[in-house]
């Protein structure tokens, strides 16, 4: 597990790659702000967050539990589920607007981008 990273995922660089064709510029991992969001918009006061289905336990295909070492499993993703709520709120208490983006929206690409012009236009 130590060497799963937490910066540039494979879905965190689909995300930035169709942010910058669409033409947005932002910033990576703002220190500053609770969570240190994936992608920020700083002037816009926009967060954005690509989680990983399995890492933060998202009710889809790839988010399934697995079937071995529940007892170690379940508390830990439940636990990155109530971390992930608690730096959202953080977030919009700041007035900061907060889009999730999971791992399996990734791989429809014209959705995804709908999401994303949805939220920052």
């Amino acid at each position: 597990m130590s060497r799963i990273g937490s910066r540039d995922t494979a879905p965190e660089l689909i995300v930035r790659k169709l942010l910058y064709r669409l033409g947005y510029r932002y910033r990576l991992h703002h220190k500053g702000l609770p969570g240190k969001p994936d992608i920020v918009f700083a002037g816009r006061k926009k967060a954005i967050f690509v989680h990983g289905c399995y890492w933060h336990g998202h009710g889809c295909k790839i988010g399934k539990l697995p079937k071995s070492r529940l007892d170690y499993w379940q508390p830990k993703i439940e636990r990155n589920r109530q971390r992930d709520g608690e730096k959202r709120e953080a977030l919009e208490n700041m007035g900061w607007t907060v889009l999730e983006v999971w791992q399996c929206e990734t791989r429809n690409m014209r959705t995804l981008q709908d999401i994303l012009q949805d939220f920052l236009d």
